[in-house]
């Protein structure tokens, strides 16, 4: 199995944990008997899945509220996880939100704050927990990526190119990391019914059929099932997210942007709305 054994000093770091895919994929490890740090920003949450997660499973259960997108809050993360003795040996790299508005007429911050919590945290902590897993020879890495990352997504420019990083990096760390015990997973949901989509507010959701739409229990569930066979990358979601998205990947541009585009058309419009 490649995913480590639960341990009483060892925990699994689940950011993005308050909601959606985060949130199930804590409750997936919890069940399996792995202490669980839930990170996000919002601490109410938080509180409250760490009650429910030591009530059920009888697992111990870390809150601890964190904006992952300040570099500073990162360092007192890890700094709070060592104080408390943990040592971190599975890392789900889940927290996240996208923006759906034309670049050139987006907020230059907004823009930046996506790459800081999307890519910037994502490498910072791969960085701060892979060697450890290295050294002992036990560890899983759970990135979340995205179908989006598969191709350009005129409308939602930054997200997209923030994802198609986070599978990259994930596949190649993947190999990197054969031999060592460890391993790394890249997630790659398509549509999911989670708060991300009132949050972000996407239009272009609404013209996906529902064939290709998934629950976030049904994500975690498939991605947990990847990270225990050592995938190196893994569509949760059944064979019509499969088939709707997969192709994506090896397609040409030429042949996929005209059609992102024309999904995107709403998103696109939006830059009227917002220019002054």
């Amino acid at each position: 199995m490649a995913l480590p054994a639960p341990d009483p000093d060892s925990t699994a770091l689940v950011t993005g944990a308050s909601s959606g895919i985060g949130r199930e994929l804590a409750r997936g490890l919890a069940a399996r008997g792995h202490g669980v740090t839930l990170v996000a920003r919002r601490a109410e949450r938080l509180e409250q899945l760490a009650a429910e997660l030591r009530e059920q499973h009888e697992v111990r259960a870390e809150p601890i509220p964190t904006d992952l997108s300040d570099a500073d809050a990162r360092e007192r993360l890890a700094a709070e996880i060592e104080s408390r003795g943990l040592t971190v040996e599975v890392l789900v790299n889940g927290a996240g939100y996208g923006i759906y508005v034309p670049f050139p007429a987006s907020d230059r911050e907004r823009e930046l704050q996506q790459v800081r919590l999307l890519v910037e945290a994502v490498v910072d902590l791969d960085a701060r927990y892979v060697p450890g897993m290295v050294k002992r020879g036990r560890g899983a890495i759970v990135n979340l990526s995205s179908t989006a990352g598969f191709q350009a997504l005129p409308g939602n420019n930054t997200y997209a190119a923030a994802k198609s990083f986070v599978l990259l990096h994930t596949e190649a760390l993947h190999e990197e990391l054969r031999g060592t015990g460890v391993t790394a997973t890249a997630v790659c949901p398509g549509p999911v019914a989670t708060e991300f989509q009132e949050t972000s507010e996407p239009v272009f959701a609404d013209k996906l059929p529902k064939l290709v739409w998934s629950d976030p229990e049904r994500v975690a569930r498939d991605a947990l099932r990847a990270v225990e066979r050592g995938r190196r990358t893994v569509i949760p979601g059944g064979a019509p997210v499969r088939v709707g998205f997969g192709p994506n990947r090896i397609m040409p541009a030429r042949l996929t942007i005209p059609v992102t585009r024309q999904l995107m058309a709403q998103e696109l419009r939006r830059a009227r709305a917002v220019q002054p």
